[in-house]
């Protein structure tokens, strides 16, 4: 494993998180009371971004916000998180996307999201570095993500959520594609995909090569608080840990580290070790590395 963890681009949705904590969650035409509300930073793009510093990595983000106060608050945390944002774009007019969110008490969701700002942005003057891994997600317009799959030459990822059909041009650009178990069940073309890591919750993670099951690493138990930014601190690490040199299965039992931390947080975007703590405690567990 290198010592120096790689440069990280995350290209992706930066958010205003409007969470609604209650016992249970809502059917439909039904009101519940007795909720508690918090605001937090968020977006499956900055959770990425903010993961991937606090473990240890050079995190860049690009992606935008609106000129409203909402907008400051999202770079201001990111800043604070490390996290490079010279290249995120303040859209004069626009709204700062925000994600409405009701959680219960399991850390179960369900999530509205309203792009505002993260759906009119470009890659004007964005370039990308040979060495530079770069990951993205679906919460933004696929013919950004497309553009970013043409120009990035370095190590390429797609968390493709959430879940639509992708272009058959996207997919051969992707060094390694990251999604749920619904998202690999709803993508079928996932199948004949070079490299797919796999999330299944309580029952852990799986790495496929063009559909074939090459690697797997069980969860953790851990009382859960949040899951709404378990998936982005999964793809952080385990993009973190492979491309610094560990094996499949030891990259995927890192990254479910990593996601535990971040189910057991109430926070989108949650406080993480190291990337070296992960490891280790891969290393006292008894996974050969």
């Amino acid at each position: 494993m290198s010592t120096r963890l790689p440069a990280v681009t995350v290209v992706g949705s930066i958010n205003l998180d409007i969470i609604a904590t209650a016992d249970r969650l809502p059917t439909a035409g039904e009101t519940i009371g007795s909720g508690v509300l918090s605001q937090q930073p968020g977006g499956k793009g900055a959770n990425q971004a903010v993961a991937a510093a606090r473990l240890g990595g050079t995190a860049r983000m690009i992606g935008a916000v609106g000129s409203d106060s909402q907008g400051g608050v999202m770079l201001s945390a990111l800043s604070s998180a490390g996290v490079d944002v010279s290249d995120v774009a303040v859209l004069d007019g626009a709204a700062t996307g925000t994600a409405l969110i009701v959680v219960d008490h399991d850390g179960e969701n369900q999530i509205v999201v309203c792009p505002g700002a993260n759906s009119g942005f470009a890659l004007d003057g964005i370039s990308f570095a040979p060495e530079e891994t770069v990951l993205c997600q679906l919460e933004v317009g696929l013919p950004v993500v497309l553009e970013v799959a043409r120009r990035a030459t370095g190590f390429f990822v797609l968390n493709a959520a959430p879940a639509m059909d992708l272009p058959a041009e996207l997919l051969e650009r992707c060094d390694l594609v990251i999604v749920n178990e619904t998202e690999y069940e709803l993508i079928t073309s996932l199948t004949g995909a070079k490299l797919v890591a796999v999330t299944y919750g309580a029952a852990g993670s799986a790495m496929f090569e063009h559909g074939v099951r090459v690697a797997e690493a069980h969860s953790v138990s851990v009382t859960v608080a949040n899951t709404i930014g378990a998936g982005d601190a999964f793809c952080a690490g385990l993009v973190l840990a492979l491309r610094s040199g560990l094996s499949y299965g030891d990259a995927l039992a890192v990254a479910n580290l990593v996601g535990a931390d971040a189910v057991a947080d109430p926070s989108s975007q949650p406080a993480l070790g190291s990337l070296d703590s992960y490891v280790a405690r891969v290393v006292s567990a008894g996974v050969g590395l």
